[in-house]
């Protein structure tokens, strides 16, 4: 049951994360990088604070207590995790929702599950009986579906003109768009290796009296800061360049509430990635690793959903559906088989 609730938690959080760059369509008159910094501060700054002070007795105690080198690594990973999210935000912007998440992911679920587990030492378990078995071949699945994703965005961008693609993402690049969301699977995966960094604040949190299943929360106000610091400076140096300083008090009042309203709106779904993350990666036992994998593969299904919604996938073939259909489902399959190896493994 306890797995049950864990594959729940990392669905809630995949949603969440596949989520949160829909509103960008609905902003207006802002340059992206001011949308961006909105979206950093709030999903970065304000909520990881604000989580830890909600699901904590102590969350600066817990933090001063925590050994420094877990403090600081955590944090240095979170940095290079930054330039991930930085790149992967590009990604999408160059993309859209379904190739730009399909690829980084891709990238990022592998590197996410494999390095944090050898670093552990527990990539043997992964051979050693049945459930971790099971587990295995849910992670191959999720690579095979990623793999099927990603191939039905590339036929895409084959069938469709140019002005097909400028119709559904306005700003269309297949190269600038896989250089940054491979580079961003690639850094984005650090996030993985500063939550296993950040274990001994995890269990500072624990030893303070947290409920279990919140201990990874007060870990993220590092993480994430590490990830603001890196994106705030990239977003100050274009805004400089690009003089778009301007954007935060438009004169159009009604322009500007909006477009405040919605990189709020995405700032929390951002956070409640992590948040619900956090959570479901305390359910998930020995195999706690392949959490990435799940939260990973929930993403990219729901990205695809989001993308077929918002008519990205419009005046496609029908080969190409079959491919994005038929990786969808090998990630859902996918998921299952991680939690059925994770119960049994508890059993």
């Amino acid at each position: 049951m306890e797995q049950l609730l864990g594959i729940l938690l990392h669905t809630i959080g995949g949603f969440s994360s596949a989520s949160f760059y829909v509103p960008y369509a609905k902003v207006r008159k802002w340059a992206w990088q001011t949308y961006w910094i909105i979206v950093g501060f709030v999903a970065w700054i304000i909520m990881p604070t604000v989580g830890g002070w909600l699901v904590t007795p102590d969350l600066a105690g817990i933090l001063n207590g925590s050994p420094v080198a877990a403090k600081w690594w955590t944090y240095f990973f979170g940095c290079l995790w930054g330039f991930g999210g930085l790149m992967a935000g590009l990604g999408l912007r160059y993309l859209g929702l379904s190739l730009g998440q399909s690829v980084s992911l891709g990238v990022c679920a592998i590197f996410g599950t494999l390095v944090p587990a050898a670093m552990d030492d527990k990539l043997r378990l992964l051979f050693a009986d049945g459930p971790g078995l099971l587990i295995l071949s849910g992670f191959l699945l999720t690579v095979a579906g990623i793999v099927l994703c990603g191939c039905a965005g590339v036929l895409k961008d084959r069938t469709l003109t140019g002005e097909e693609k400028q119709a559904s993402v306005k700003e269309f690049s297949a190269v600038k768009g896989l250089t940054m969301a491979i580079g961003g699977g690639v850094m984005s995966s650090f996030m993985a290796i500063a939550i296993n960094a950040g274990a001994p604040i995890a269990a500072a949190a624990a030893q303070a009296g947290t409920t279990p299943v919140f201990t990874n929360i007060p870990l993220f106000v590092l993480a994430l800061g590490g990830g603001f610091t890196t994106n705030f400076i990239y977003a100050l140096i274009l805004a400089v360049r690009r003089r778009s300083f301007g954007d935060y008090v438009l004169r159009e009042r009604s322009i500007l509430a909006r477009n405040y309203f919605l990189a709020v709106i995405s700032g929390l779904m951002w956070y409640g990635q992590y948040f619900f993350y956090g959570m479901g990666a305390t359910k998930m036992g020995n195999y706690d690793f392949a959490s990435w994998s799940l939260h990973m593969a929930s993403i990219i299904v729901f990205s695809n959903l989001w993308g077929l919604g918002l008519g990205e996938w419009k005046g496609v073939s029908r080969r190409v559906f079959y491919y994005l259909w038929a990786g969808m489902a090998l990630l859902i399959v996918a998921v299952l088989l991680i939690g059925i190896g994770n119960h049994l493994a508890a059993a």
